[in-house]
């Protein structure tokens, strides 16, 4: 993958950043290795945005993002600073990557041994085993070609896509068509569809309206592998900050944004506190619609709010954190609890929002690989059910569903964890939007449909404030730990090029 383009432009400006999810990380690090002086402001009383860390009784959860995929991005992010993700932090390849409960029954692991997966897949389907390895080396090169020509890269507008290079290395590429069809293409199977899908949740989208090329997701999974890091996806939000520290980056916690006035070379950025930062540019990774609409007049402003208005959006979350008395098998590291049908669940989030009855949802049970997670004795596990933005999630609601969860893991997967709950959080709807101003408790942010991919996604650089830029999960290339480091590169190119 490629190395970034001179920044060296960018020396000697002040920029300060608002927010400190790895979008923000990211392009501090990038600016402050140019040269510039950069302050991270974060409004909570914790670096890594959605990437927190919950610590209570001894118990510690991720309570965003749990998942380390695409090692070779983090790689790449950190070989630009001549330096290794292991100088950081310490990954440990799981075994297995995942472990699925059908609500039928049926289980599978799905594991590091290629082969053993192939024959996983021929146990479902005669013929799928071929079939499987077809599908990854399809998958392989949308991969390679996709992120060295357009993840990396720098293309929000349509013509930008309109040129021999793009056109060329576009052939063969699954631009049209959703991910429901490019699978159906391949496999019979419902329960094989639903193991190439199961990442869309990563993506913030359905089978249905997720662009067919994200079957990239595969090679991601069955060949480039899932990690651990020691110490959870907060250990990696760590070694970033270490890093943005060594890089000259200065971050300021529990500093809420008020207001963002002025233009490049004339920034007052105001804190709720009376605070107030100067600068020649920002950059900002907090929620793009809120800083557009509760950070800046309505005069500087590019979308209003009917535009946000109809945009789709990315699941959020209810999330149950338990702190457990012995272990849990046989949950794994990462669980999937799957029906065999999920299109229901599906059109809960995005067609006709609801409660889902009969939810697919994820277990995290960390402490089946890091001991330092929980007290002697104890598991530490999070459940996450994706949910439509927007519902009411009320107490009644909470408690009713915590009721619904709990008995359907103890149906499909045998573990019955009432009576063993020695400490319990919830954070949902609500909670998305006070702690990180998310619009609509958006989990992730704007899905990644047919028409919010690439170009149609907002941009890296205000058209209506010179000097103003933007970073995360909203721009380019989208959702996803991997993508807001790559987003941090995008918009420090793209402020190096003015």
């Amino acid at each position: 993958m490629r190395q970034p383009r001179d920044l060296s432009a960018l020396a000697g400006d002040d920029v300060t950043v608002v927010g400190g999810g790895f979008g923000g990380l990211s392009t501090a690090c990038y600016l402050a290795d140019a040269g510039a002086d950069v302050t991270l402001l974060e409004k909570n009383e914790q670096l890594g945005g959605r990437a927190s860390v919950l610590e209570a009784d001894g118990f510690r959860f991720d309570m965003g993002p749990s998942w380390y995929l695409m090692p070779d991005v983090f790689e790449t992010f950190f070989d630009h600073f001549d330096r290794t993700p292991e100088e950081y932090y310490t990954l440990s390849r799981l075994d297995p990557h995942y472990r699925v409960f059908f609500k039928d029954g049926d289980r599978v692991d799905m594991v590091p041994d290629r082969e053993a997966n192939r024959e996983t897949f021929e146990s479902y389907e005669a013929g799928a085993g071929e079939v499987f390895e077809a599908y990854l080396e399809k998958s392989k090169r949308d991969y390679e070609v996709g992120m060295e020509h357009f993840v990396y890269e720098h293309r929000e507008r349509l013509r930008d896509f309109v040129d021999l290079d793009v056109l060329r290395n576009a052939r063969g590429l699954s631009l049209l068509g959703t991910m429901q069809g490019h699978v159906e293409d391949y496999f019979e199977s419902p329960k094989l569809q639903q193991l190439m899908q199961y990442s869309l949740v990563f993506l913030g989208g359905s089978p249905h309206n997720t662009p067919a090329l994200y079957n990239l997701m595969s090679h991601v999974d069955f060949t480039l592998g899932v990690y651990y890091p020691d110490g959870g996806i907060g250990a990696v939000v760590d070694g970033i900050a270490d890093l943005g520290r060594e890089l000259g980056v200065e971050y300021v916690t529990d500093a809420p944004v008020e207001a963002i006035e002025g233009r490049r070379g004339g920034f007052a950025v105001d804190l709720e506190d009376g605070r107030r930062f100067l600068a020649d540019r920002v950059v900002s990774d907090a929620d793009y619609a809120y800083t557009e609409q509760e950070l800046l007049p309505p005069g500087k402003r590019q979308y209003d709010a009917e535009y946000w208005e109809s945009r789709t959006y990315a699941p959020s979350a209810y999330l149950l954190y338990l702190g457990v008395e012995g272990d849990l098998d046989p949950l794994a590291h990462h669980t999937l609890v799957l029906p065999t049908d999920w299109d229901d669940h599906f059109a809960a989030i995005f067609d006709d929002p609801a409660w889902p009855d009969d939810p697919a949802y994820y277990l995290c049970v960390p402490s089946e690989t890091d001991d330092s997670v929980a007290p002697e004795g104890h598991s530490a596990l999070f459940a996450l059910v994706p949910i439509a933005p927007g519902l009411d999630d009320s107490q009644e609601h909470r408690d009713r569903y915590r009721e619904h969860v709990l008995d359907d893991v103890a149906e499909n997967t045998g573990v019955d964890l009432r009576d063993r709950i020695v400490l319990e959080e919830t954070f949902c709807i609500e909670e998305f939007a006070d702690r990180y101003n998310s619009r609509n408790g958006t989990a992730l942010g704007m899905a990644h449909t047919l028409r919010q991919t690439a170009p149609f996604r907002p941009s890296h650089r205000s058209s209506a404030v010179d000097g103003l830029y933007f970073t995360g999960s909203y721009t380019t290339p989208g959702i996803g730990v991997p993508m807001c480091l790559i987003s941090g590169l995008l918009t420090a190119e793209v402020i190096a090029r003015e």
